[in-house]
């Protein structure tokens, strides 16, 4: 499968559930430290209705796991980034409300 990048920071070789591309591509928008978001494998659950929610995991080599759950699936994400989970997950919160 072919990589294709989007803003040359968002590496897309799966597909991105519904809502949560626009969520990332805000969130690159907005935080010049965030080196590359990488969309991992979709599953689909029971619990995750409603609006899009991305949820800090744990850390990896280069920065941070995260789930992303919206429409029925989760998505791991991979986030390349020197920001603390904190730090992260504020900016995730901001541009999941559009801010």
């Amino acid at each position: 499968m072919r990589l294709r990048k989007v803003q040359g920071k968002l590496k897309v070789e799966h597909s991105i559930i519904d809502g949560v591309r626009d969520v990332l591509e805000r969130l690159l928008q907005q935080n010049s430290s965030i080196r590359a978001v990488i969309p991992g494998v979709i599953r689909p659950v029971r619990d995750a209705k409603g609006e899009v929610k991305i949820r800090v995991t744990v850390p990896v080599t280069n920065g941070w796991k995260a789930i992303a759950l919206s429409a029925g699936a989760r998505q791991e994400l991979f986030i390349s980034t020197t920001l603390s989970k904190d730090e992260l997950e504020l900016a995730l919160h901001q541009a999941a409300s559009g801010g």
